[in-house]
C-alpha cells in the first residue's frame, strides 16, 4: 500500500478517536451524543496533530533526504531523474535510494584501489624493463670509452651487444606506444576483405630464420587455398606474427607450430597450436596482462617486450572478437579466435 501524510494521519486519528470514544462509553453519565461529539473532535484534533508531525517533521525530511540523494546520484553517476527510483514510500524510497547509491560508491572505490594497484605495478613494470637495457647498453658503452675500444675484438662486441640492448629498448618503447594509441582509440581498425591464409604464409617467410634456428616445423591447416576474412591486415598480420613467434619461441627444439582454419556459418576460427611445454594452470589467466611472463628470465633473455599478448588482445577486441588459450604442461599450448567471414562480391 502507498503511503502519503494525509492517509496515514487519517487511519492513525480513527484509531485513536476510536480508544477514546470507547474508554468514555464505560462512562455512567455517556451517551449517544457526547460519544459522537467526542469521537469527531478526538478524530480532527488528532488527525491534524499526526498530519502535522508527519508531514512537516517526518515526510518532509525525508524528502529533502531523498533529493539530496538524487542530486548526488545525477552529479557522481550521470543518472537522469527519469531513471530515478520513484515509489510514494518515503522511507522505502529513501532506502532503495541509499542503497543504490552506496552500491555504486563501492563498486567505484574497489575499482580506484584495483587502478591504483595497476598503476603502481605497471610503473614498477615500465621502470624495470627501461631500466635493463639502458643499464646494459650503458655498461657496454662506458666499458668501450674506458680504454677496451683499443681492442678491435672487444670493441666490435660490446658494440653489437650494446646496440642489442638499445633495439631491445626501441621494440619496448614502439609496443607502449602502440598499446597506449590502441587504448585511447588512436589507432583505428581498416577492416577488409583479405586472405588470412596468405597473411600467415608471408608471417611463416618472415619467420623462416628463427623456425630453422630450433628446427621447429611451421604448418598451415586449411579445407580451402583461400580464407577470406574481415580484418585489419597489417594488425591481424601482427597478431598471427606474434602467437607464431611464441610458438617457435617457447616451443621444443625440433616442435612444431600448426595454424589451422576451421570455417562455420559466418565465421572462420583461427587457431596456432604448438607442442611446446604449455603453460601452467596458474598463469593462464594472466598471460595477456602488460609484462607478464611466465618465464622471466628467458623472455627477457630473449629480447621480449612482455607486450605481445596484451597487444594481441587489443587488436582482437578491436575485431570485436577475443582470443582464448588453452594449455597443458607438456602437451603444448592453443592461442584461438574467431574472424568474420568475407563473402566473395560478384
Amino acid at each position: 500500500m502507498l503511503l502519503n501524510p494525509k492517509l496515514l494521519a487519517t487511519l492513525l486519528a480513527i484509531v485513536i478517536a476510536a480508544f477514546i470514544t470507547a474508554f468514555l462509553s464505560f462512562l455512567p453519565e455517556s451517551n449517544g451524543n457526547v460519544l459522537f461529539v467526542s469521537f469527531v473532535a478526538s478524530l480532527i484534533v488528532a488527525g491534524i496533530l499526526i498530519y502535522f508531525v508527519l508531514d512537516y517533521l517526518v515526510f518532509q525530511e525525508i524528502n529533502k533526504m531523498y533529493d539530496s540523494i538524487n542530486r548526488l546520484k545525477i552529479k557522481d553517476f550521470g543518472v537522469t531523474r527519469k531513471k530515478l527510483y520513484k515509489n510514494n514510500n518515503p522511507l522505502k524510497k529513501l532506502n532503495d535510494e541509499l542503497f543504490v547509491y552506496v552500491s555504486k560508491k563501492e563498486q567505484e572505490v574497489t575499482e580506484l584501489k584495483r587502478l591504483e594497484k595497476y598503476r603502481r605495478e605497471f610503473l614498477a613494470n615500465v621502470s624495470h624493463e627501461l631500466k635493463t637495457p639502458i643499464f646494459a647498453a650503458q655498461g657496454f658503452v662506458h666499458t668501450l670509452l674506458d680504454g677496451a675500444m683499443d681492442d678491435e675484438n672487444v670493441r666490435e662486441r660490446f658494440l653489437i651487444k650494446a646496440a642489442k640492448s638499445l633495439d631491445g629498448l626501441d621494440i619496448l618503447v614502439k609496443d607502449l606506444l602502440t598499446l597506449s594509441q590502441m587504448e585511447t582509440g588512436d589507432i583505428k581498425m581498416h577492416r577488409e576483405r583479405v586472405d588470412i591464409k596468405q597473411i600467415t604464409k608471408e608471417v611463416f617467410e618472415q619467420l623462416e630464420g628463427k623456425a630453422k634456428a630450433k628446427n621447429a616445423t611451421l604448418q598451415i591447416k586449411s579445407p580451402q587455398t583461400q580464407v577470406w576474412v574481415k580484418a585489419d591486415s597489417q594488425r591481424i598480420g601482427q597478431v598471427i606474427t606474434n602467437l607464431v613467434e611464441n610458438g617457435i619461441k617457447y616451443g621444443n627444439e625440433n616442435g612444431t607450430v600448426i595454424v589451422n582454419f576451421e570455417e562455420d556459418k559466418k565465421d572462420w576460427k583461427i587457431s596456432i597450436k604448438d607442442n611446446g611445454p604449455g603453460i601452467a594452470p596458474e598463469h593462464l589467466n594472466r598471460i595477456f596482462e602488460r609484462f607478464y611472463r611466465v618465464d622471466k628470465a628467458r623472455s627477457r633473455s630473449d629480447g621480449s617486450s612482455g607486450l605481445g599478448l596484451a597487444i594481441v588482445k587489443h587488436i582482437l577486441n578491436a575485431h570485436r572478437t577475443k582470443i582464448s588459450v588453452a594449455s597443458k604442461p607438456e602437451k603444448g599450448t592453443t592461442f584461438s579466435f574467431k574472424l568474420e567471414k568475407s563473402e566473395v562480391v560478384g
